[in-house]
């Protein structure tokens, strides 16, 4: 059932997921800060690794992604996904720890459904401070497109 659908320039509604401890995380968990969400198909989980790989790079190597007012988070889409939650546990805290994030889980596709999210995909949410959406990609997203994803939280983190 389809709730809403989330736009660029719209506000992001607000969610609550645990991670694999049990630890509770709203949006305000990461207040002031530029939140990139992956929304993830644990079944696709490789598919925008080339997206997250060149944003580490930003971050930890040419440092044009200033670390202190951005985060990565991945949020698992659990009921899209054949895997048994312990499995999805496990990828997610593998991609928590290659990226030094936090991986939350949706077990009843609550953000996929209030967002307008791709079932059984990757879906990349880029959200300003203020939690408004400025970036949205659905799928895998084309190696041409990654230089513009970095540039959006480059400017949105030099406003």
């Amino acid at each position: 059932m389809l709730i809403g659908q989330l736009r660029v320039g719209e506000k992001a509604a607000d969610w609550m997921f645990r991670d694999a401890d049990g630890k509770q995380f709203t949006m305000a968990s990461w207040e002031g800060k530029i939140l990139q969400i992956n929304y993830v198909d644990p079944d696709e989980s490789e598919m925008n690794e080339h997206v997250n790989d060149a944003i580490k790079f930003a971050l930890d190597i040419d440092k044009t992604i200033a670390r202190p007012t951005f985060k990565g988070i991945g949020i698992a889409d659990c009921a899209s996904s054949w895997k048994p939650d312990f499995a999805i546990r496990m990828i997610g805290g593998s991609k928590a720890k290659k990226f030094d994030t936090t991986v939350l889980f949706d077990y009843d596709a609550n953000l996929r459904n209030s967002w307008g999210l791709r079932e059984d995909s990757y879906n990349i949410i880029i959200l300003d401070e203020n939690r408004f959406c400025r970036g949205l990609y659905k799928g895998r997203v084309p190696e041409s497109e990654i230089d513009d994803i970095i540039q959006l939280i480059i400017d949105l983190q030099n406003k």
